[in-house]
């Protein structure tokens, strides 16, 4: 009988440590839950160990789980990396690509340009989740995190994809109820849209203008994890809102939404996160260049020039 564990399990493994949940990854690896308990009770026979400690709504990794998912990590990276340095070799990239970002961004622009990417390089395989948390690029498997915001985790290595700017608006109805504010100190007195990417902490912005950088705690009834949602509440004039200039680009454009406080801005650059381990991967260097180039001109490019400065 062959004890080795095959690379079909140590995959549904890994998935199933990153997912915690057998139903998750049965749906992300297209098979049944049953299946998937299946091949993870075949693997701990094989090894001798528990993988999994089982609940009725989730699984956690054991101790000894965790020491094996290292190791199958390594062993899956390695025989990827051995694919792919074949196929690098016939001038190809090849294999899985799976990339992270936030709902609108990768709804409206990323998921577009992954399509192009696709085209021209039809071997890659495309797997594109969309998140409103940060994710841990290493723990879960992803090559590419696409995010907004300053990097924070010196660990990871930063591509910066495009340069951008959060600013302060609201709808020409609300301003003529409640009036302009004059200073960030004023945004106090007013109803404030609070939207929480992945990267801000909520209801706290931090801008830049004449006196440096300056933080301002501001309240509201309304906030949303989805830009869509507080773009939309600010249209129907319900207060003042701070997003980035692709996601209003449009409304700024119509007049639908006005500047406030022009002179302060959020830096809010898009970023192409990778981990150390990727940096000779042909794949990831080929999708990083083409999100640079992809998003910046083009069809589905961010916006980032304010109507006055188009």
């Amino acid at each position: 009988m062959n004890n080795r564990p095959s690379l079909d399990d140590l995959h549904v493994f890994c998935t199933v440590a990153q997912r915690a949940s057998f139903v998750a990854t049965a749906t992300e690896l297209g098979v049944s839950q049953a299946f998937v308990s299946k091949r993870i009770g075949i693997l701990e026979k094989q090894l001798g160990v528990r993988l999994f400690h089982r609940t009725t709504r989730r699984v956690h990794i054991s101790e000894d789980g965790e020491r094996i998912y290292a190791a199958a990590r390594r062993i899956l990276e390695d025989v990827g990396g051995m694919a792919e340095a074949a196929n690098s070799a016939r001038g190809e990239p090849s294999g899985q690509l799976r990339i992270s970002t936030s709902l609108r961004l990768g709804r409206n622009h990323v998921s577009h340009v992954l399509s192009l990417l696709q085209h021209s390089h039809p071997r890659l395989d495309i797997w594109l989740e969309l998140v409103d948390r940060r994710v841990d690029l290493i723990g879960e498997g992803f090559d590419i995190d696409i995010r907004v915001g300053e990097p924070t985790q010196p660990q990871l290595i930063a591509h910066r994809i495009v340069e951008s700017s959060r600013i302060l608006c609201a709808a020409p109805g609300y301003l003529a109820r409640r009036g302009h504010p004059k200073s960030l100190a004023d945004l106090a007195q007013h109803d404030c849209l609070v939207f929480r990417d992945r990267e801000q902490a909520f209801g706290v912005w931090r801008l830049q203008g004449p006196n440096g950088t300056e933080t301002v705690k501001v309240t509201g009834r309304f906030g949303s994890n989805h830009s869509d949602v507080v773009r939309n509440w600010g249209i129907d004039g319900n207060g003042i809102l701070l997003l980035s200039v692709w996601d209003i680009a449009s409304q700024l454009k119509d007049g639908s939404l006005v500047r406030v406080l022009p002179a302060y801005r959020e830096p809010a650059d898009v970023w192409a996160m990778t981990s150390s381990r990727s940096q000779d991967s042909a794949k990831v260097r080929i999708c990083v260049d083409f999100m640079k180039r992809h998003l910046s001109t083009g069809e589905f490019a961010l916006q980032t020039a304010l109507p006055d400065q188009a």
